[in-house]
């Protein structure tokens, strides 16, 4: 991390904020052309910090998250992953059809129990049907998994690295303290904006190659 460091004071390092400033700018760049591509992204953050605002953020950016627990071979093991996806999807329908009310009572409190845990765990990326194209991560060295995972499968990460993280594996790395929580809230609802301008462009680009479509078959 050192050539994103100005220095230290007091023992405590501090950012080259020129840097960060430049590199968060060209990570908001990257995401804004990703979503307006329509690749998927998702956005990791457990850490007590924010973990709400990345629930918040991604909901409001209509993209998929991980704010509890990042589950080994999410993407390395994917087809296992869809596979429970789809257990909690047939557990909740099951559930809302009534079709447990025959079972016991204690019967269908293991099963709300396990609806609880799954949706606890995958809820956030319930609507993935494919591997992600891009991962946001908050705080890189916390989420080693993660960014063992996507280098793996070849997926693009963009993350906040701090003075203890190794920015190495990360294409966009946002040089930042990942424990001010304002400073983090600031970033995300920044990283929401970048996702929402490029849904915007898509959906800009959709309509035109419609209106085009739409103009070809009026003139046939």
């Amino acid at each position: 991390m050192e050539p994103y460091l100005y220095g230290q004071e007091e023992g405590v390092h501090v950012f080259d904020l020129a840097k960060t400033k430049e590199a968060l700018e060209a990570a908001l760049t990257f995401l804004t052309q990703a979503s307006s591509e329509g690749k998927v992204i998702v956005i990791v953050g457990t850490k007590k910090q924010a973990k709400e605002k990345v629930k918040e953020v991604a909901l409001a950016a209509q993209v998929p998250y991980v704010s509890e627990r990042w589950l080994g071979g999410t993407l390395t093991n994917f087809e296992q992953i869809k596979k429970s996806l789809l257990r909690l999807k047939e557990l909740k329908e099951k559930t809302a059809a009534g079709e447990f009310a025959k079972f016991t009572k204690k019967e269908r409190l293991l099963i709300e129990r396990d609806i609880a845990r799954m949706e606890k765990l995958l809820g956030g990326i319930s609507a993935l049907s494919e591997r992600p194209q891009v991962l946001f991560i908050v705080d890189t060295h916390k989420e080693f998994s993660a960014v063992k995972e996507a280098g793996r499968e070849g997926i693009t990460i963009v993350g906040i690295v701090d003075s203890n993280s190794d920015p190495t594996p990360i294409d966009y790395p946002i040089p930042m303290n990942d424990d001010a929580q304002k400073a983090l809230e600031y970033v995300l609802e920044l990283v929401k904006e970048a996702i929402l301008l490029g849904n915007k462009s898509q959906s800009k680009k959709f309509a035109k190659e419609e209106a085009g479509e739409k103009e070809k078959a009026e003139n046939k």
